[in-house]
């Protein structure tokens, strides 16, 4: 599972020996915050709170994932105590757009605080802004240099203004052009074997990809009513395409295929906070999505023709109300609700050969009513132990209309406990026991893209049953050098309807039969029953000026993971499709303030995921990335940054093992392995700070 898990065993009891205090923390009883004023980062010249959060000791950035409702959506940064109040525009965009110059400090909250939402998370940075009158902007054009010779430019364009009084506002404008991250663009081959190994077919395939991005977001803040709103909104078009050519090599012919992806999306969200007296205060949160996604598909070969195309739209409102009370000395209690209706409506046509083939669940209009209260509350009980505990119950209501009617009511409680204890200065424990309710994903709602360029049926399948689990979590952290901190994540989870892969059904649950054959005709996502999933994760900061690399800060990052489930299409058990064995990254950096400037090196490394279909298995693997980067500042308000991307080769390796018929007939009909190469990039950004 790699080296960082040694290392990060290893340096905790050597630090105790040689620990020099960290960057001091907030006066008071609570030792799970740290704070790190913008001295801390003086030498790498920071240009925005996202460079500052990069460079935390213990901290790895994560910029959440997109679900619906507000709880579970936000990364583990916070801008003022609060998280934002947005989803399509990233955690690291918003970061971006705070300059440096803004920022009073940065704090890092390990275990949890009074007052401070945690969200299932054990560790948050929270950046903390000055509220200082006046603009600041700034200008960053950039240009990418494709191996294969393109040329793609960007425009970046963002301001801040602040008043006296607590009024601000903030504008932003991205004009971008781009490789869409998609791992099928590059140049590579393909080898089809038959069951026997002998080669069926051989070809040389060329990826092409490009994407955009034509993105606008405004936000204003403002005291009102004896307490203070926030608005922000978003304007956000993504097209982008893949073009694969397949030429073969063993024989005469081609494949072609061409995908179109246009997304728009419109997000509106708004915050308001007011003290009610001394002792309560209150919080509303308002979240609107409009959201319009159209794939079309075409594939072409030897005497076949594809085509599939889906139109999706969705909406998304979502409120929540909250009361946060202050105790006694040490006690701070939240309670609230939130609610939100979503709405789906999806087609999708598919026709091979100009004939029109029918897909389960291709047409629905899906329908999610969702409540929920919680309460919760944070305990101080002394200066080194903190207690939080919260539950939350969860109702809600799912309604699907067209090829699939279904009415059917869900119920969750989800409680939580988290125990941090902090002996001294330098070392923390935290527990934590909760159960996890995931959330229905719209995307498994609808029939998979997948289908035009493999022939493999992917149904949509609305009657899903949110994936739940019991989590158990055990962490040690040990902070040493001043800089330097080590950390040690055991998680179990025991999950109750995991969401994977199963045959495809009809609306009285009966699975759809080839009828020809009597076998299943596809699958889809599905509850498939219970399962399990271990995760062991370290992570490790080091500062180099012990080692006589000055202003040098290296980060690892390593987790392994183990999953059980039982297949239900072979009865035998397997891992969770989709689930990486082992992710790992590493993270060098040295700013050079004789030369105004910093370099580094970002590698992320390898990993493989599988997914388990009816009558295929899937496998892909990536090889590592590496990134090497450096930044000169000539002056204070000018930066320029070359980047180098793909140091190493990426190398994408998708593995097919299709089969004649469902798997648990064990007919293997070939196995497809195709390979392709991205050679690189070069990205050159220029950033102009103005006011």
């Amino acid at each position: 599972m790699g080296p960082w898990i040694m290392i990060a065993a290893a340096a905790a009891p050597q630090a105790a020996a040689q620990a020099v205090p960290a960057a001091p923390a907030p006066a008071g009883p609570d030792r799970g915050v740290i704070a790190y004023p913008p001295g801390f980062f003086a030498e790498s010249k920071p240009i925005s709170a996202y460079d500052m959060v990069l460079r935390v000791p213990g901290f790895a950035f994560d910029k959440g994932v997109v679900v619906r409702g507000l709880a579970g959506s936000s990364g583990n940064v916070l801008i003022d105590g609060q998280p934002p109040v947005s989803k399509n525009d990233g955690l690291d965009d918003i970061l971006k757009r705070i300059p440096a110059a803004s920022v009073e400090r940065i704090e890092l909250i390990r275990g949890g605080a009074p007052g401070i939402d945690m969200d299932g998370r054990t560790i948050l940075a929270n950046v903390v802004r000055r509220q200082t009158a006046g603009f600041r902007g700034a200008i960053s054009p950039s240009m990418f240099f494709i191996y294969n010779g393109k040329v793609l430019p960007s425009l970046r364009f963002e301001g801040q203004w602040r008043w006296s009084g607590g009024r601000a506002a903030e504008f932003s404008q991205v004009l971008g052009t781009g490789i869409l991250p998609n791992n099928e663009y590059g140049i590579g081959s393909r080898f089809r074997y038959n069951a026997d190994g002998s080669v069926r077919l051989h070809s040389h395939v060329d990826g092409y990809s490009y994407g955009a991005r034509i993105n606008t977001t405004a936000g204003y803040e403002t005291p009102l009513f004896g307490g203070h709103a926030h608005l922000n909104g978003a304007l956000i078009f993504n097209p982008g395409s893949v073009e694969i050519y397949d030429h073969y090599r063993s024989l005469a012919g081609l494949e072609y295929e061409f995908d179109d992806n246009q997304k728009r999306q419109v997000e509106l969200g708004g915050r308001f906070n007011r003290p009610l007296n001394d002792r309560v205060g209150l919080e509303t949160t308002g979240f609107q999505q409009f959201s319009h996604l159209t794939t079309t598909v075409h594939f072409e070969g030897p005497g076949l023709t594809r085509n599939f195309r889906l139109d999706r739209q969705s909406t998304e409102s979502t409120g929540r109300v909250q009361f946060r009370l202050r105790g006694p000395p040490g006690v701070t209690l939240e309670t609230g609700a939130e609610g939100a209706f979503n709405h789906l409506d999806s087609k999708t046509d598919l026709t091979v050969n100009s004939r029109a083939i029918a897909v389960p669940a291709a047409n629905v209009q899906v329908e999610e009513l969702r409540g929920e209260v919680f309460a919760r509350g944070t305990w101080q009980a002394t200066s080194t132990l903190t207690l939080e505990a919260g539950v939350r119950q969860e109702a809600s209501q799912v309604t699907s209309d067209g090829d699939l009617v279904l009415r059917k009511s869900l119920h969750f409680l989800k409680p939580r406990a988290a125990l941090t204890w902090a002996p001294d200065g330098l070392s923390q424990f935290r527990l934590r026991v909760e159960r996890e309710v995931g959330q229905l994903n719209f995307d498994d709602f609808v029939a998979s893209s997948n289908v035009a360029s493999t022939g493999t049926v992917v149904a949509g399948n609305p009657d899903l049953t949110p994936q739940q689990a019991w989590v158990y979590e055990a962490a040690y952290e040990r902070r040493f050098w001043g800089a330097g901190a080590a950390l040690l994540t055991v998680r179990h989870f025991d999950i109750t309807d995991t969401v994977d892969r199963g045959p495809a059904r009809d609306g009285r649950g009966a699975i759809i039969r080839d009828p020809l054959t009597g076998q299943a005709a596809a699958d889809r996502p599905d509850n498939i029953g219970p399962g399990t999933k271990d995760e062991i994760q370290a992570s490790l900061t080091v500062p180099l000026q012990r080692f006589g690399i000055r202003a040098a800060q290296l980060k690892l990052q390593s987790t392994w993971r183990d999953t059980q489930v039982t297949d239900p299409i072979t009865g035998r058990s397997r891992e969770i499709s989709g689930q990486h064995p082992i992710d790992w990254e590493g993270h060098y950096s040295q700013d050079l303030p004789r030369w105004n400037a910093t370099w580094g090196i970002d590698a992320i490394g390898g990993y493989r995921e599988r997914f388990f279909r009816l009558a295929e298995i899937e496998t892909k693997k990536y090889s590592t990335w590496v990134v090497v980067y450096g930044e000169y500042k000539p002056r204070p308000d000018l930066s320029i940054r070359v980047e180098v991307n793909g140091v190493t080769l990426r190398n994408a390796r998708r593995i097919r093992e299709v089969y004649v018929g469902p798997r648990n007939l064990g007919r293997l009909d070939y196995t497809d392995e195709r390979s392709a190469e991205f050679r690189g990039s070069v990205n050159v950004r220029v950033r102009k700070t103005l006011g």
